[in-house]
């Protein structure tokens, strides 16, 4: 007769994320010992994480940090997997996911590389991930980091389900006079997603392949030779205006642009970020 009950099986599966099967099996083995059901199933667990590498992650959390600087403000972004959302909402993998914060942001690290090196408490951000990975049964991993400066940082984390941690993420830096409205802003880039800060950032290729679409488009259409270029320039107004962040229109005035809103601060917005769970951008 089983020397556990349901909740303790509730209880073990809580604090480890690994699946009820595996945790009943681990109390099975140990004969409900809920401290050497944890063992057996880290033991168990570290046998098979080569086994789920080629398994994907998608689901997990975002997790941020604003750090004051000699020059302001810094603010860095990471996004932390884990392969379905019953193990993202866990204490233990959300734990995990602000050791892992932590170390990225004593290493100063920029690229997912340089945090699976950071070191922790519990070896390095790497070695963290497979001995938790070993207990929860499930690939997890580190996908995305951004990183922006400033004078004013500000970060905006938006919970997509209120029952799971942040899974969108969003970093805004401004100088201090545009720093009343860079809440607001980092709301709206989480909802409308712009690809650029302004026009002169969008990558020249890209531009380039947007006139090319415009202008075949337009010559596709039939419309008059000599009109051609006032069409596609209009075509690319219109396509700044999608993927540029100053010249969307602001989500809470949809009317009005959001360079109009930074420029009633007498302010600047000079960079953002943005994460989502899952997402390759």
């Amino acid at each position: 007769m089983a020397n556990f009950t349901a909740a303790d099986i509730k209880a073990l599966r809580e604090k480890t994320g690994a699946g009820m099967l595996d945790v009943k099996k681990a109390l099975d083995e140990a004969n409900g010992d809920a401290t050497k059901a944890e063992e057996i199933l880290r033991v168990k667990g570290l046998k098979s994480v080569a086994k789920r590498e080629g398994r994907t992650a998608s689901d997990g959390l975002i997790a941020s940090a604003v750090i004051d600087t000699d020059n302001g403000q810094r603010g860095v972004l990471v996004e932390v997997n884990s392969e379905t959302d019953f193990v993202a909402k866990n204490e233990k993998f959300i734990s995990m996911a602000d050791k892992i914060l932590n170390a990225a942001v004593a290493a100063s690290a920029e690229t997912v590389e340089e945090v699976l090196n950071a070191s922790t408490d519990e070896g390095s951000v790497k070695e963290l991930l497979e001995a938790n990975s070993a207990i929860i049964g499930e690939k997890l991993d580190v996908t995305h980091i951004s990183v922006v400066t400033g004078e004013h940082v500000e970060a905006y984390m938006h919970r997509t389900n209120p029952d799971l941690p942040p899974q969108v993420g969003v970093l805004v830096a401004s100088d201090k006079a545009a720093s009343s409205v860079a809440h607001d802003i980092a709301v709206h880039i989480a909802a409308l997603n712009p690809a650029y800060l302004d026009r002169n950032s969008v990558p020249a290729d890209v531009v380039a392949a947007e006139e090319r679409v415009a202008t075949e488009t337009t010559i596709a259409e039939g419309k008059p030779e000599a009109a051609v270029p006032n069409i596609v320039k209009g075509r690319m107004n219109g396509f700044y205006k999608q993927v540029c962040l100053l010249e969307q229109g602001y989500a809470r005035e949809p009317k009005t642009p959001v360079g109009d809103v930074v420029k009633q601060t007498g302010g600047l917005i000079t960079d953002f970020a943005r994460i989502r769970v899952g997402a390759s951008e």
